[in-house]
């Protein structure tokens, strides 16, 4: 069996993990993506929505690894292409969300789980900022005298990715929480959600 450290320097580790904790803990897109699906559904479809994020960043991670995410800087197209499902994507989960009939017992729902997770993933997979992220920020916590990168940007990839789950999920708990002191206005959560949604789209169209 490989060892971890005969294939990634250590020291570039510790700081690739501090730098990352950093970074997660800054409030972001991830954050509010979270937040706003835990006040809907609560402090597991936070949970859940977090788990999704983390996975879709392991995609963009595998991608990285592969190569593939160059082309998003070789070639503009390719990024605006992808940039714009994730617009729409956003806005058809704003609409979706505004218009959401009022139910109270959406927090108890398997349903709502597993939608946060899978929203959670597409919502991040289809962020071409996020491939961009990867490709500029992992390289450079890796070592070519110890091998092959590919394998030293998916050990940091996850890496990133399970401290990214912990901290996110932590603010979607605390989210989830504080939807019970306002879930009696259920209405006002959904157009609060979908707001958030609505702002996400605009952030990255126009960023």
């Amino acid at each position: 069996m490989i060892q971890l450290f005969s294939i990634i320097d250590p020291t570039l580790l510790s700081t690739f993990v501090l730098a990352g904790v950093a970074l997660n803990l800054m409030p972001g897109a991830d954050v509010m993506f979270t937040a706003a699906t835990a006040l809907r559904g609560g402090p597991w479809a936070g949970v859940a929505a977090a788990a999704g994020i983390s996975l879709g960043s392991l995609v963009h991670v595998a991608i990285t690894a592969l190569g593939v995410s160059a082309l998003f800087a070789a070639y503009p197209v390719t990024y605006d292409i992808v940039r714009w499902a994730g617009v729409a994507y956003l806005l058809y989960l704003a609409f979706k969300t505004w218009h959401a009939p009022i139910d109270p017992q959406i927090v108890t729902t398997t349903g709502t789980i597993k939608t946060a997770l899978i929203r959670g993933a597409m919502t991040n997979i289809l962020n071409p900022k996020v491939a961009l992220f990867v490709l500029a920020f992992l390289p450079n916590f890796t070592n070519p005298s110890l091998g092959p990168i590919a394998p030293q940007i998916l050990i940091l990839g996850i890496v990133f990715a399970t401290t990214g789950f912990v901290i996110t999920s932590g603010y979607g708990l605390l989210a989830g929480v504080m939807r019970k002191a306002i879930q009696s206005n259920q209405n006002f959560i959904n157009k609060l959600s979908a707001s958030v949604y609505a702002i996400l789209a605009l952030r990255l169209a126009t960023q």
